[in-house]
């Protein structure tokens, strides 16, 4: 007890000596007429000895409320003595040394640096300056710089640059001095117009004398006066005069010698500050052309291969790689231009916008000229501009609209009601009295109520309706997911656009793109077929209508031109399928031979019968898919069908994972694209495919893969042979353009097993991607779908997404800085020798396929309770049809009560894939058709709740031709939403009139929903509108906490939230954005006037939450959420219907069995921005501008120089860089 007691007294001792000692000084700094020297020495002596020896001192000196650090600073601005400037000095120094950051703070907010710099100006005016005190005052103001934005200009002005660069040229011999100077130019290097000042005063030439080659000596001064030079040398004009006096070959020479003699590996860091200064120099482009004039490349490239063995050594390694790459020659890509390889002459040509700029541009445009500002000198002479350092105020986005007058959605219809008139025809349910159909049902109730037909709208509750339709509705489960058949088919087809088979009447007749609007009626058994939601094929006895034929009825097809001299030859015949067989005819044709030598593999699969798959995959159809295919128009005539798209797709039973990201395997690919400058004659550099060479034909030689993507949506212009198993690829342009390539689709045929294949996607211009995130292409085996295993599924190792050294021009680019390409690397190793594979960006789902769907849907769907119509909208650039689709449920009765409440029933309008390259979108689209057309309890309450228009595909003739973003305008047609052009943009523009005709009837739809997908996020996720959201992001009206707004627009995402496993509330955003004022979100919102207006986001890579957390999306996710958005409808219907009666308990069970996730909502708007894409916000940064290091941010200790000298000697490196592995998305 006595012993606490104790400890007590002696700590209030203590607080109570520092108050004390304290108050002595500010009774002197109170009465400077009676300063007493010696007793000011003697009482700054007791406190440094007290800070010294006890943290609880320094706590009270600096402790918030205590004005012991006020009390100390203006002592030492108002003393004279030198031993009680030192004792402050030194006080100073030990409460930055322990807690600095906050301590710091407290010492600048106090007019701490003013105070310092005065000192050293007022030190250096005495005749001779005392060494200690420059050396400690400098200490202490390399600490205090870092944490003083405006340390700088206060520098710069007081005079204080000039006399530490002053006290560096006269003690050059003198490290312990000129360290601590170093370190403070160091700091106010940080500001350029500094950098710029000390250039001119020779701390260029200074700085250089202090480097030299490998020594045990000064190593801590040498460490400085590299971290100080490299910091120097980012003024161009500095870098400049470093080329011109010969220092990037000096420093490669200096490098080389410590690289030789630091086997240790305890001097890391000052090599790695000799590449930091190459880092600086090469910025500029003479710094570059001295870089590879000295070797520059083979010396960093030697260096690193020796480095890469020693983990700890990755640091150089990484900066050397970014040396090289920055250095490495920009290229053009080795195409004749850029601009598509096919052309397409548009009906009108555009006066401004990108196509009228690409067809103006001058034919050299594609030249790459190294465009680096050498000339310009940024780092501008005046303070005010370099040092706008406010950097850590809130970041303001210009892209957020702050005009409330255009945040506020209104019907803007612009377009007449007899302008609109002409879209009657679009909605024959609006007219339908139901008269002459046969409609089983009840008769309506005695003495119901014939009220007025009200016309819900977007902004009103709907009032209570009759609700006759929800009587009879049976308890059955709903099955969503559908499984998929394999079937056969010839991969390629000489098949002129005329040609009928006289000898099959079910073919003799053309199928056209115009379906057939009436209503089929299937006999009894049909109907009993189609009581589950896996909507069977119908039975022989019934053939499809419109078009379909029954898989008795084969079509003949012209076979491709084989010149393959093999057995099997003469089974190449009109009959190629028979009783589901496939024969090894078609393959042969596609290239696939057995060796001399031994058999194919494909001998005995190709005779093994394929299983049917009929009833598990029933929208496909590839004898329907065939004829389909010949009446596609693509710009460039194709007549060849992919195997795939054939066959069909089948979901793998087994779970895709995102790839693990193996380490430094971008480094590794890096390396290896290098090697080609430096060993040249190592690279074959052989064509192999070219679109813009017809001559070019695929090798006869057996090492060298054949490549093709002349099919439908196929994209791949270009292929070279870089090494015996290492391909160079090139994509194509979106049609009437010069960019747009991300979206890929091929086939490569001619593999041998056992061999690991490196393919190299060369002109990609996303700045990140996916691929760097767990990822992986797409690949389809046609070895392994006749094994009866059809289906895409993820390969590839060793993949990476980073920039390469290929460029365009600034002209080509639309003005904007020369810009880089980027490359998707990945290696495969094939399971299976002369194989036909197939690879994609994404899971492919072509217009045919498109086509195919809906026409399977008409014939298969129940006519007594599903009201389906197809119609053509209008008709592309590209001649081929836009479908537009009706689904809601049949009336029970043609009486009055029933058709006014089919009539009545509030408008769902959804659209999709107006961006080719989002293939996920259509697979999304059709887990909603499949949903609609089900025959489940819940779907036929939702068609009895609402009547769906939809629009699957907004952009076809950019998905027939490979596009990745435009359509044959060479535009992007979801930014074309605010003024479409008739005759431009057909399909948005009457698109937007459907929903301009709702609008001008008072039946605004309810929700408005387009389908995208979305390359740089994981999980599914929304966009939608509102004002409170987006002014709360400006940070600009405090008074939009007050704004009411209703809160509608959240009710769907929250309930997909609940609902669907691969959809992330946290992930959507509500914010309008001004460069999104003209997509189908914002005009539909803004103009139409539809609360519910979205876009919803499908990742292309897979989920970082929920159920399918760490695994790669697939078809089957992808249909699950477009099931999953139906039911979201049902419960939204629900929620916002309050007046309605309650469903029946049964549906409400059915619709709770369908809730597999059950995550909380109750995240907040997450904003983002990008174009379509918000910006990439993963945690670990791969883009090939990243850099390992983050140049010159000064650590705490900086000041610490006799440490820094010291602790050289046995240094271990703390500075390695955070191992590349996947990082987690937002």
């Amino acid at each position: 007890m006595s012993k606490a007691k104790a400890t007590a007294d002696k700590c209030l001792s203590n607080n109570s000596r520092i108050q004390s000692l304290l108050s002595q000084l500010e009774k002197v700094n109170a009465e400077p007429l009676l300063f007493d020297s010696d007793n000011t020495r003697y009482v700054t002596a007791k406190i440094l000895h007290l800070a010294q020896t006890q943290e609880k001192t320094r706590k009270e000196i600096a402790a918030k409320g205590s004005t012991g650090m006020e009390v100390i600073l203006c002592t030492l601005e108002n003393t004279r003595d030198l031993q009680t400037i030192l004792n402050i000095l030194n006080i100073l120094n030990e409460l930055a040394s322990t807690a600095g950051g906050r301590r710091i703070n407290a010492l600048i907010s106090k007019g701490g640096s003013r105070i310092l710099l005065q000192l050293l100006l007022s030190a250096s005016k005495e005749s001779s300056s005392n060494e200690e005190l420059m050396m400690v005052l400098h200490s202490l103001l390399a600490k205090v710089g870092p944490k003083d934005k405006k340390f700088g200009i206060k520098a710069r002005v007081s005079g204080a640059l000039n006399i530490s660069l002053n006290l560096v040229k006269q003690n050059l011999q003198n490290p312990r001095l000129i360290l601590p100077c170093l370190q403070v130019l160091r700091v106010c290097c940080m500001n350029s117009v500094n950098s710029v000042y000390l250039g001119k005063n020779g701390a260029v030439e200074i700085l250089f004398k202090l480097i030299g080659p490998f020594t045990r000596r000064n190593t801590g001064l040498i460490k400085v006066s590299l971290d100080t030079f490299a910091a120097l040398l980012k003024s161009k004009t500095n870098a400049r005069k470093a080329v011109d006096r010969g220092y990037v070959q000096a420093l490669l020479s200096i490098y080389t010698d410590w690289h030789r003699h630091d086997t240790r590996h305890r001097h890391m860091l000052i090599r790695k500050g000799i590449l930091q200064c190459l880092k600086s120099i090469t910025n500029i482009k003479i710094g570059r052309k001295a870089f590879i004039d000295a070797n520059g490349m083979k010396t960093l490239y030697n260096t690193s291969q020796e480095c890469q063995a020693v983990r700890t050594l990755d640091p150089l390694v990484n900066t050397s790689s970014l040396i090289m790459r920055k250095c490495f020659p920009k290229n053009r890509l080795p195409l004749p231009t850029i601009k598509s390889a096919f052309q397409f002459q548009l009906p009108i040509m555009p006066t401004s916008g990108p196509v009228a700029l690409l067809y103006s541009m001058p034919p050299e445009v594609d030249d790459v000229v190294d465009e680096s500002d050498d000339n310009d000198d940024t780092e501008a002479e005046t303070e005010a501009e370099a040092e706008n350092e406010e950097s850590d105020q809130l970041c303001k986005n210009d892209d957020i609209e702050t005009d409330i007058t255009k945040l506020i959605p209104g019907q803007e219809l612009g377009r007449t009601l007899e302008d609109l008139k002409m879209y009657e025809r679009f909605f024959p349910e609006l007219t339908e009295d139901f008269q002459e159909f046969d409609l089983v049902s009840n008769e309506p109730k005695p003495g119901a109520k014939l009220g007025p037909i009200i016309v819900p709208t977007a902004g009103e509750e709907q009032p209570e309706v009759p609700n006759n339709f929800m009587k009879d509705l049976e308890k059955r489960s709903c099955n969503i997911s559908l499984e998929d058949e394999c079937n056969k088919r010839p991969t390629f087809l000489d098949m002129p656009k005329n040609v009928t088979n006289k000898g099959n009447d079910g073919l003799g007749q053309q199928v056209h793109g115009d379906i057939d609007r009436s209503c089929y009626y299937f006999s009894s058994d049909i109907v009993k077929d189609l009581e589950k939601l896996s909507l069977r094929k119908p039975s022989g006895n019934h053939p499809c209508r419109n078009g379909c034929v029954s898989a008795k009825d084969k079509p003949i097809f012209l076979p491709h031109p084989c010149n393959k001299s093999t057995s099997n030859s003469g089974s190449c015949s009109n009959n190629l399928f028979e009783k589901h067989s496939m024969h090894l005819s078609p393959l042969c044709c596609s290239g696939i031979t057995p060796d001399d030598d031994e058999s194919s593999p494909l001998d005995e699969l190709a005779m093994r019968e394929i299983t049917d798959f009929d009833n598990l995959l029933p929208l496909h159809d590839p004898d329907l898919y065939i004829e389909i295919v010949k009446n596609t128009k693509s710009v460039p005539e194709y007549s060849e069908v992919a195997y795939p798209d054939y066959f069909g797709h089948v979901p793998p039973f087994f779970k895709e994972r995102l790839l693990e990201r193996p380490y430094g395997v971008q480094r590794s690919k890096i390396f290896q694209d290098i090697e080609r400058m430096i060993h040249p004659n190592d690279i074959i550099d052989r064509v192999v495919y070219d679109l813009d060479n017809s001559s070019c034909s695929a090798q006869d030689e057996s090492e060298v893969l054949k490549f093709n993507s002349k099919f439908e949506s196929g994209n791949l212009r270009k292929v070279i042979q870089i090494r015996k198993n290492e391909y160079d690829l090139i994509l194509n342009s979106d049609i009437n353009s010069n960019h747009y390539h991300q979206w890929f689709y091929f086939e490569v045929s001619g593999m041998r097993t056992g061999v690991a294949y490196r393919f190299n996607i060369i002109n990609c211009e996303k700045s990140n991607s996916q691929f760097n995130y767990g990822m992986q292409p797409l690949m389809y085996s046609v070895q392994e779908a006749l094994a009866s295993r059809p289906w895409w599924y993820r390969v590839g190792m060793d993949i990476c997404y980073y920039k390469n050294h290929f460029s365009r021009s600034s002209i080509a680019t639309g003005g904007q800085k020369g810009k880089s390409y980027y490359t998707i690397t990945f290696t495969v190793t094939f399971p299976h020798r002369d194989d036909v594979c197939y690879f994609a960006y994404h899971y492919p789902y072509t217009y045919s396929t498109l086509k195919m769907h809906l026409k399977k849907l008409e014939s298969l769907h129940n006519p007594q309770q599903v009201y389906f119509r197809q119609e053509v909208l209008c008709e592309t650039l590209g001649g081929n049809g836009c479908p537009v689709i009706t689904i809601t449920a049949m009336p029970e009765s043609n009486y009055y009560e029933h058709v006014y409440q089919f009539r009545n029933r509030p408008y769902i309008f959804l659209s999709s894939r107006v961006h080719p390259g989002e293939t996920n979108a259509s697979w999304v689209m059709k887990g909603t058709l499949e949903f609609l057309m089900g025959s489940s309890t819940s779907a036929q309450s939702l068609r009895e709740s609402y009547i769906f228009k939809i629009v699957p595909m907004l952009n076809p003739d950019g998905v027939i031709n490979g596009n990745h973003r435009c359509s044959l305008s060479g535009e992007d047609l979801n930014r074309q939403w605010q003024n479409p052009n008739v005759d431009l943009h057909p399909t948005i523009y009457h698109t937007k009139g459907l929903l301009q005709y709702l609008a001008a009837i008072r039946r605004t739809p309810l929700v408005y929903c387009d389908y995208h997908g979305h390359s740089r996020k994981k999980n599914v996720f929304m966009y939608g509108c509102s004002i409170k959201e987006t002014v709360w992001h400006t940070n600009a009206n405090a008074a939009s906490c007050d704004m009411v707004e209703d809160s509608g627009y959240r009710t769907l995402p929250k309930v997909l939230n609940q609902l669907a496993p691969a959809f992330s509330m946290s992930s959507c955003s509500f914010v309008v954005e001004k460069s999104k004022e003209s997509t189908a979100r914002v005009v539909v919102w803004r103009e139409i006037g539809v609360q519910r207006s979205y876009t919803m986001e499908s990742t292309l890579c897979g989920c970082d939450q929920g159920k399918y957390k760490d695994l790669q999306i697939g078809t089957k996710e992808l249909e699950e959420m477009g099931a999953k958005f139906c039911v979201g409808l049902l419960r939204l219907k629900r929620l916002t219907s309050p007046m309605e009666l309650t469903l029946p308990p049964s549906l409400i069970d059915i619709e709770n069995e369908l809730i597999e996730s059950s995550c909380k909502v109750a995240s907040p708007t997450t904003y983002v921005l990008e174009d379509d894409e918000p910006r990439f916000l993963e945690e670990v940064d791969y883009s090939a501008e990243s850099n390992d290091d983050a140049d010159p941010d000064l650590p705490d200790t900086i000041g610490d120089f006799e440490n820094t000298a010291l602790e050289e000697e046995g240094f271990s490196d703390s500075e390695i860089t955070r191992t590349h592995t996947s990082g987690q998305s937002t």
